[in-house]
């Protein structure tokens, strides 16, 4: 499976900043920015599920509090 280069949200962030575009790039761009923020929560809480106790323990978190952002709806800051 290959997977698509996301844009990371700063530089998306950045180029909905920009006025000079017409008002539904700068919708859609923050669109895209907020896509973007939720492939990222999507793929780091389920990187989370895989990690052992001692990679846990190697980033300061508990195994429950691992759990508990793991368990999150990717929409859910």
């Amino acid at each position: 499976m290959t997977h698509a280069m996301i844009p990371s949200p700063e530089s998306m962030a950045y180029l909905a900043q920009v006025k000079t575009m017409p008002t539904v790039a700068i919708v859609a761009l923050e669109f895209a920015v907020c896509v973007s923020k939720w492939a990222t929560r999507r793929a780091t809480r389920r990187a989370l599920k895989q990690l052992t106790v001692w990679q846990l323990e190697d980033v300061g978190l508990t195994p429950r509090q691992a759990h508990s952002e793991a368990s999150k709806v990717f929409w859910r800051a």
